[in-house]
């Protein structure tokens, strides 16, 4: 395998992880927004105000994994870059979404 050949399978293993993590963060914000928190905390003695709290700094985090997911797959060129970036962007439009929300909650 050439330099190049390497270098570029690098490349799109690291657009695939960042993307892997990107989505798997989105996943863990769904999971306490609509299981854990609204479910799972009364019963464990959260308060039911603690829901934005935590689901701001999550939605956050999600969102710069999903923007980078998409700098990452674009830098590299990937041929999957398209759908891809799609994705993202779709998720990054439910997190914003949720994000209004929580912060209309706080207020």
């Amino acid at each position: 395998m050439t330099d190049t050949a390497a270098a570029a399978s690098e490349l799109e293993e690291a657009s695939a992880r960042t993307l892997r993590f990107s989505i798997l963060i989105s996943a863990i914000r769904c999971t306490l927004a609509y299981v854990i928190l609204p479910f799972v905390a009364p019963f464990i003695g959260l308060a039911p105000g603690v829901g934005p709290a935590v689901g701001i700094p999550i939605s956050l985090i999600a969102l710069w994994a999903n923007i980078a997911s998409i700098k990452r797959h674009w830098h590299s060129d990937h041929r999957w870059k398209w759908p891809v970036s799609v994705l993202n962007v779709g998720i990054i439009v439910l997190l914003v979404i949720l994000l209004v929300l929580d912060f209309g909650q706080l207020l």
